[in-house]
């Protein structure tokens, strides 16, 4: 069931969205699972081992425990097939980060690209797509591609 969104705002690093059913916060930690979802979304299906890398990522940036990154995932996943509009929304709050944030996040979707160890085409579209629509420059993404390979890449 699709729930319209009745009213919205920005207040800070937070997302206010009120529907019949009452008023939804969402905030950083939100957008992030959003983002990496939509990205591993991109090949029609999210892998198991997408699954376990958001799970593990969001766990390490956010320092959260398994179970809560698991749910804030979960979370993700309903309120966007909910509120199928809220992904333009939410690129509003993602415009408001700071370069360095944009620059972690497009690193964590670089990551969950790569999990399932195919480079499927549909998701660099999809990442690129989450990238620009919360304005992450040109110059952040190559710093992103640049940290991720010297995370991923062996030792010469």
């Amino acid at each position: 069931m699709n729930e319209e969104i009745k009213n919205k705002r920005l207040e800070g690093t937070s997302f206010i969205v009120e529907t019949d059913s009452g008023v939804e916060v969402y905030d950083s930690q939100f957008l992030v699972a959003a983002l990496l979802i939509f990205v591993a979304q991109g090949s029609g299906a999210i892998e198991p081992e997408e699954s376990a890398k958001m799970i593990d990522l969001i766990e390490q940036h956010f320092h959260l425990q398994g179970a809560e990154s698991l749910e804030l995932l979960t979370r993700a996943m309903s309120e966007l097939a909910e509120k199928p509009e809220l992904t333009q929304e939410l690129a509003k709050l993602g415009r408001t980060l700071s370069d360095a944030d944009k620059e972690d996040i497009a690193v964590m979707a670089l990551k969950v690209v790569a999990a399932d160890g195919r480079r499927e085409v549909a998701e660099m579209e999809k990442f690129n797509q989450a990238v620009e629509a919360i304005g992450v420059s040109p110059e952040t993404v190559h710093r992103a591609f640049d940290r991720y390979f010297a995370e991923t890449m062996p030792a010469s």
